[in-house]
């Protein structure tokens, strides 16, 4: 089973305020235990959302917006993707996370789908056409 695991953001993150070297260190030694356990697939911090952007969709019409975003309780300031046996297992590996932010914050977890979650309209064909896509970005890391 895979997981995306959500750090959220909160004003220092929004602000662009860099993690402290003891933070960078913790997080590093963790990030360790993870690939050690071959848990981890991807993890990385994101940049403040002054710098990103969001397409809204309405029909066919597309709506650029761009950053900052209000309200930083509900933005993403960094990722994981674990890959674990259960829910249970990738909470445990959250809760050895050192806190991520100065105060308070939230890691949420969330499941992400795989090929047989969508059940029969998830043709053959179309299955086959995702392999050979996974299969091309695989060819990309190596």
């Amino acid at each position: 089973m895979r997981f995306m695991v959500l750090v959220k953001a909160d004003k220092n993150t929004e602000a662009g305020v860099m993690p402290s070297q003891k933070l960078l260190a913790d997080m590093g030694t963790y990030n360790e235990e993870l690939a050690k356990a071959g848990v981890l697939l991807a993890g990385e911090g994101l940049h403040p959302s002054s710098k990103g952007a969001r397409v809204r969709f309405s029909g066919a019409k597309r709506t650029v917006v761009d950053g900052p975003f209000k309200d930083s309780k509900d933005l993403v300031c960094g990722f994981w993707m674990f890959q674990v046996k259960s829910k249970e297992e990738a909470i445990e590996w959250v809760k050895r996370c050192p806190n991520p932010v100065e105060g308070e914050t939230e890691i949420e977890i969330r499941q992400v789908f795989e090929a047989d979650d969508f059940g029969a309209e998830f043709a053959p064909e179309l299955r086959e056409a995702e392999q050979r896509l996974r299969d091309q970005i695989a060819a990309r890391k190596k």
